[in-house]
């Protein structure tokens, strides 16, 4: 059985689909010959999970693409393996929770955002605890919080640590 699905996955990728959809995974190169980039191609543009280098080979970044838009959970790294911010993009725009980290990959902050505007709440954590709060409607602050009790009292928020 498992010989079976083998033969016909390598039809698949040799000959192609069936459906008319040009369908390809690029790799593209630096001039050192480190890789640059790598993922779906279908009918020319991005599609499905793409991976980016800095130009040590480590990972950049790294997430998916719906006809060459960016859409879903996008992780960032720095050029030495450490995560510097992670999210959600919703037609190309990020959106809901971003996390940003600090230089050693710990939780700095984290904002709401809807269309790459911030909207919602932007929390700033110092050693793993809430620091400070800011409330935001359509980029604009409304109310700050530097006294995470009385923050804590007033938004009823589940999805904080």
């Amino acid at each position: 059985m498992i010989q079976k699905i083998l033969v016909i996955a390598s039809l698949f990728f040799f000959f192609g689909n069936t459906s008319g959809e040009n369908i390809r995974y690029y790799k593209d190169y630096y001039e050192t010959g480190k890789k640059k980039s790598e993922g779906w191609v279908k009918n020319g543009v991005k599609s499905g999970y793409w991976k980016f280098y800095h130009t040590n080979g480590n990972v950049a970044e790294k997430g998916h693409y719906e006809n060459g838009i960016r859409v879903d959970y996008w992780y960032f790294y720095t050029p030495y393996k450490v995560r510097s911010k992670e999210g959600h993009y919703s037609r190309g725009k990020k959106t809901d929770w971003w996390l940003y980290y600090d230089k050693n990959g710990r939780l700095d902050y984290k904002c709401q955002l809807n269309t790459g505007i911030k909207n919602g709440y932007c929390i700033q954590y110092t050693n793993g605890e809430i620091a400070s709060a800011i409330k935001y409607n359509k980029g604009k602050k409304i109310k700050e919080w530097r006294d995470i009790k009385s923050f804590k009292q007033e938004n009823k928020l589940t999805d904080l640590r």
